[in-house]
């Protein structure tokens, strides 16, 4: 073993590589998670509350495959390794089915719902297949905690770019390429944006490399489920990453009905060619961004579980004060608006980096690399959480008596302000508090990786 190995430390183009895989990713779930569900009512023709049935039913597969994904991933031996392979398989076929999901074909009412149903399944199907690898494949990149915290820097730095673009880009493409025709807007917006995922997919596949070679895998599913569950701190990780991310979800899938019908955005420019929705976007996911950056200096000082917390509760107090703000005062939603997603870039950088803590936690403790099905938990949650942070202001809507594109009762306009604010409130506070709960500390940590070190150089001078 190399002296790189040893140390486990990464190059600046291996952390930029790792990073940018994650914006592919979010190209797309940055691109669901702010415009599906109004696409779906307001440019696909679905109600509200049938769209947002179908993101939480689709979960059920979920439930299922993401699992399965890290059981697959773990059992793969390749000439590239566990888990970088399927960067390279599977990047055309996610972008495929993501072109699928805003093909919005004439059908009737229900061949519409059946539409979104299986395109929206398949295509999450096929998110699983890259993503939980791609997840899986920081826990093998280093077997330092400090050089994966690094690496997680630079994925979320990246992931808040690529959401950035499309909040920023999203809307004058969508018009740009569509003009009055907002369906074919959309069609060719995506294209645009699948063509940028897989070269993206494809230059982390070329610069990541799996350091860590675990022992061939010989337990059984049985057993692998066993290591997990005597991994409390793993489960207290899936629920909190879950509730974050419906505070969040829930947030940015309100944000376009907020601009439109209670700051009554009328889609000129406010900022160069940013819209009112445009620019309330990217200013949060500037703030996002600028988390992902302070995260390493602060995880330096502070245990993580305590930042996560904090993060959480100030992300609730600034909701609230956002919450009393009037529309007039614009540029006010948009700095308390982007604070609180500052502190968001900070709580999810710190809860990816945690889970591959956990997956050495759990090596160290049972003997058995399962960084698949743990790394599979995170990418549950936050599919689950999008899909119930997606659902939530659909249901929201419903029950308030929304019509899409006509002037909205003032019942309407009250119920787009809490979905908008007191909604994602409710689940950062739970968040904060059940993180309180996870016990695998720095001191932990630092002794778990020097004796992981002492075993895997075991195993390494008996092979040689």
């Amino acid at each position: 073993m190399n002296n790189k190995a040893d140390t486990g430390k990464l190059s600046l183009t291996e952390k930029i590589g790792y990073g940018l895989g994650d914006m592919a990713s979010n190209f797309y779930m940055g691109f669901f998670g702010l415009f599906l569900l109004y696409y779906y009512t307001d440019v696909f023709g679905i109600s509200p509350a049938a769209a947002a049935t179908m993101l939480l039913v689709t979960k059920v597969i979920d439930a299922v495959s993401d699992p399965a994904m890290g059981l697959i991933a773990d059992r793969t031996n390749s000439r590239w390794g566990k888990y970088r392979p399927y960067l390279l398989w599977m990047a055309i076929p996610y972008a495929l089915l993501g072109y699928l999901l805003f093909l919005g074909p004439d059908l009737s009412a229900t061949g519409k719902l059946i539409f979104a149903y299986v395109s929206y399944s398949l295509v999450m199907l096929a998110y699983t297949a890259i993503n939980v690898p791609y997840s899986a494949l920081l826990a093998v990149i280093s077997p330092s905690a400090e050089e994966r915290t690094k690496a997680t820097q630079f994925r979320f730095v990246f992931a808040s770019l690529g959401t950035l673009s499309v909040g920023a880009l999203a809307t004058p493409l969508v018009g740009w390429f569509g003009g009055e025709d907002e369906l074919l807007g959309f069609r060719l917006t995506i294209v645009l944006f699948a063509i940028l995922s897989v070269m993206l997919y494809w230059l982390t596949f070329v610069t990541t490399r799996e350091r860590i070679q675990p022992k061939p895998h010989t337990s059984s599913v049985r057993e692998d489920f066993g290591a997990l569950l005597k991994n409390p701190s793993w489960l207290i990780l899936v629920i909190t990453g879950i509730l974050v991310v419906v505070g969040l979800i829930a947030r940015f899938a309100s944000i376009i009905y907020y601009t439109k019908y209670y700051l009554n955005d009328d889609g000129s420019n406010v900022f160069l060619f940013l819209d009112t929705t445009a620019f309330l976007t990217s200013c949060g996911l500037i703030g996002q961004l600028i988390g992902a950056l302070i995260t390493p200096m602060l995880s330096a000082r502070f245990e993580k579980h305590h930042l996560v917390a904090v993060m959480n509760l100030v992300h609730v107090v600034l909701l609230g004060l956002c919450f009393i703000i009037p529309p007039e005062q614009f540029g006010l939603i948009v700095i308390v608006h982007s604070l609180g997603i500052l502190t968001f870039g900070v709580i999810i950088t710190l809860l990816f980096s945690m889970y591959t803590d956990c997956a050495e936690y759990g090596e160290w403790r049972t003997g058995k690399h399962t960084a698949g099905l743990i790394v599979s938990a995170s990418m549950f949650s936050l599919k689950f959480g999008s899909a119930i942070g997606g659902a939530l202001p659909g249901f929201i809507l419903a029950s308030v008596g929304f019509v899409a594109n006509e002037i909205q009762t003032d019942t309407a306009i009250e119920g787009i302000r809490l979905m908008f604010n007191v909604l994602p409130a409710l689940f950062f506070m739970l968040a904060g508090f059940l993180i309180m709960f996870y016990r695998i500390n720095r001191a932990t940590l630092e002794q778990v990786e020097a004796e992981l070190a002492v075993r895997r150089q075991g195993t390494d001078s008996a092979s040689d």
